[in-house]
């Protein structure tokens, strides 16, 4: 599901001044992954708002406060209520009953969608030090709403963990492993000490 409704774009790209062509390899698998379909929609979807921009935008010219007013537009295509601090839901993050506060964009949606547009940037010819989705207002209005949704539905956003097996765990899975190998005698007239004594 799209973070945000899908924009009409013209089959003839070659008209369209925020695109660039992006060389194709043969390794490159003959269908593209989802991963890389919601990138280009996201990439297309972004162009079509600078090109609807007043005055219109070029990429060339896009900065950081570009993307952040990016970033606000979609909101009002969000599916995730956010209480505000005067909502008795407020930090519950499962309510009893509807309320008022309004509907935005998560945050974890919002944080893939910036990762997939600023590769799409350098992927269609952008320099990485002049990449406006990797600008320090963008991280900061990003780290601004994980943490404004976190308190407002009441769910954390830790980074996960890799689980590792519990140390005991691991120094029983040795022990059986060791205990698996047998004891290996050499038969009689082969012992080293034997040419020890013979010398």
């Amino acid at each position: 599901m799209d973070p945000y409704p899908e924009v009409e774009t013209s089959s003839n790209n070659n008209q369209n001044p925020n695109f660039l062509a992006v060389s194709s390899s043969g390794s490159q698998a003959a269908t593209p992954s989802r991963y890389e379909n919601q990138k280009r929609r996201d990439w297309n979807t972004f162009c079509q708002y600078l090109r609807n921009h007043r005055p219109p935008l070029t990429l060339s010219r896009c900065s950081g406060a570009n993307v952040l007013e990016f970033l606000r537009y979609l909101d009002q295509f969000g599916k995730t209520k956010v209480h505000t601090p005067v909502c008795p839901f407020y930090g519950h993050p499962n309510p009893p009953c509807p309320c008022p506060c309004p509907l935005r964009q998560a945050w974890g949606s919002l944080d893939a969608l910036i990762g997939r547009l600023r590769a799409a940037y350098e992927e269609n010819g952008g320099q990485p030090e002049m990449n406006p989705f990797g600008a320090r207002a963008v991280r900061l209005y990003l780290r601004e709403v994980r943490d404004l949704q976190s308190k407002a539905r009441g769910i954390s956003y830790e980074k996960k963990k890799r689980k590792r097996p519990p140390p005991q765990e691991q120094q029983h899975q040795q022990f059986q492993n060791m205990s698996s190998f047998q004891e290996f005698t050499l038969p009689p007239g082969d012992n080293n000490d034997d040419d020890d004594n013979n010398t």
